[in-house]
């Protein structure tokens, strides 16, 4: 090869300029290789308009609206209503908390983030909010594996769970699905472990906060928090609604050679009304956070899943926690009771029943009445009275 260098230097200034550019296109080179890490969940298209951003804004925030009303609601209506006061309903009180955290810690910064597309307040706090989402799902799940535990026991083997369920094991239980939520969450991810090892340690910028999960730590968060306990539940409620149908026709047989019929089939169907119900709620949590932990899994092996999808299946996960509530208040009736006293406490009163035309003295009546479960329920709906479903003011009712 034939260099020529005296056609090179019949023009110095043309070379000193061709050398500037060649300076500046290595430099540009140099800089995108080593410029900010890039979010693999930008690149969603043009940021949001006004009107866009305002829609979209007051829909999420309905459903936190939604979920930090239901879930006080919850816990209030479990504390204030004494027939509320069991063993199980301790178990819902923590699921309606983990709930209530994810309305408060997720979603609200979520919304934020998701509609401004970046965010605004600080890698430390980015760590906490990115903890608390794996926190309350995992918490959510467990919760449910509980109550499972607790309801086929219960309907297994009655004896046994009076032995079994104390207050000191229900507080274990409780105790030990919080602990275990948290260790799965805030340990790994303020280690940086759920980061690629070349990642560890790097700060992410200012302006960036996402979910980005090596594959070792995806597989194995998920698989104890999501895929085994959901296979643990539905082996459980299998057994368990199996084993509420057995006792309902066990009792359906003994109350038909009864006299009139017999009218003891109270008991198990209920326990087979809590295993619908509790189907229910295992069957939305399903389908509200299923496709969000099969993306996530797909997402930390190809990083290839549109932001779009990646944001409309967590926000479908987030809903999960908005629709417990409402799922109580139309299949359990004690709930439904106890919010409808809380909400409306005007809408049913206790009324002294009339003898001969003459409403009894309260103080010579009001002892005898509660212990002969005389007391009845009406609600006043313009000016008229009639008579409530729920046979006895919760002051008559016994724990």
């Amino acid at each position: 090869m034939v260099t020529n260098f005296t056609w090179y230097n019949w023009n110095s200034s043309t070379l000193a300029v061709s050398y500037e550019v060649l300076n500046n296109v290595t430099d540009l080179n140099e800089s995108s290789t080593t410029e900010e890490p890039v979010d693999p969940h930008q690149g969603s298209g043009e940021p949001y308009t006004l009107a866009e951003s305002i829609i979209i804004g007051t829909i999420l925030s309905l459903f936190i609206f939604v979920a930090v009303f239901g879930n006080v609601l919850v816990c209030v209506a479990v504390f204030k209503d004494r027939r509320l006061r069991h063993r199980t309903y301790a178990f819902i009180v923590s699921l309606a908390i983990a709930d209530l955290l994810v309305a408060l810690l997720v979603m609200t910064f979520a919304v934020v983030n998701d509609i401004l597309n970046k965010w605004l307040f600080g890698p430390v706090f980015c760590n906490i909010w990115i903890s608390s989402d794996i926190n309350c799902s995992t918490a959510s799940i467990l919760n449910l594996c509980a109550i499972s535990l607790d309801r086929y026991i219960h309907i297994k083997d009655p004896y046994k769970y009076k032995t079994f369920m104390t207050k000191k094991m229900m507080v274990i239980m409780i105790s030990t699905v919080w602990i275990l939520s948290l260790t799965l969450s805030f340990l790994p991810i303020h280690l940086q472990w759920h980061r690629n090892a070349e990642d560890r340690y790097k700060p992410l910028p200012e302006n960036l906060c996402v979910m980005d999960l090596n594959p070792v730590y995806s597989v194995v968060s998920s698989t104890i928090s999501f895929y085994l306990p959901c296979i643990i539940m539905i082996i459980i409620y299998v057994k368990l609604y199996c084993a509420a149908r057995s006792h309902v026709k066990e009792i359906r047989k003994t109350s038909f050679h009864m006299p009139n019929g017999g009218k003891g089939g109270g008991s198990g169907s209920k326990d087979h009304k809590a295993a619908v119900t509790l189907g229910i709620i295992m069957g939305v949590f399903l389908l509200c956070w299923m496709p969000f932990f099969v993306v996530n899994l797909v997402e930390a092996f190809c990083k290839c899943v549109p932001i779009l999808m990646f944001k409309i299946l967590t926000w479908l996960g987030y809903v999960n926690s908005c629709l417990n509530p409402i799922i109580y208040s139309i299949f359990n009736k004690e709930f439904r009771n106890a919010f409808r006293k809380i909400l409306f406490p005007d809408s049913c009163k206790c009324v002294r029943p009339k003898r001969n035309g003459y409403a009894q003295s309260s103080r010579t009546t009001s002892k005898s009445l509660i212990s002969k479960s005389e007391y009845i329920m009406q609600s006043v709906e313009n000016g008229n009275r009639r008579d409530c479903k729920e046979p006895l003011c919760a002051e008559g009712t016994p724990l």
